[in-house]
C-alpha cells in the first residue's frame, strides 16, 4: 500500500483544490487570496457587476496578474544600439543648425 500526502486549500468551509505539491497549493491559496482582495476592489467599482460576475472576474484578473503591468520592453539589439549611436553622432554634427528662441 503507497501512502500519498496531498494539500487541500479550503476557502469558507468549502474544499477548492486538491494538491500532491505543498509549492503548488501555497500558489494556489496566495491566487485566491489575491482573488478575493480583487472583489473587494471590484465591489467598490463605478461598474454595477453581480457577485457571480464579479468573483469570476476578479479569479480571472488574479490567475492573469503578470499581464496586468502592460507588455514587457524588449532588450535593445546590438544593431539598435550601434544605429542609435550613428543617429546621435549625426544629430551632434548639426548642433550649429539650431537657435534658441526667446
Amino acid at each position: 500500500m503507497a501512502v500519498t500526502i496531498q494539500y487541500l486549500v479550503v476557502r469558507n468551509g468549502i474544499d477548492k483544490m486538491t494538491f500532491t505539491n505543498k509549492k503548488d497549493a501555497d500558489a494556489y491559496d496566495r491566487l485566491l487570496d489575491l482573488a478575493e482582495h480583487l472583489d473587494e476592489l471590484l465591489a467598490d467599482a463605478p461598474v454595477s457587476l453581480n457577485e457571480t460576475d464579479r468573483e469570476a472576474l476578479a479569479l480571472y484578473l488574479a490567475e492573469h496578474q503578470d499581464q496586468l503591468s502592460g507588455p514587457k520592453k524588449k532588450p535593445a539589439k546590438k544593431a539598435d544600439k550601434a544605429l542609435n549611436k550613428s543617429e546621435a553622432a549625426h544629430a551632434t554634427e548639426h548642433d550649429d543648425d539650431i537657435q534658441a528662441v526667446a
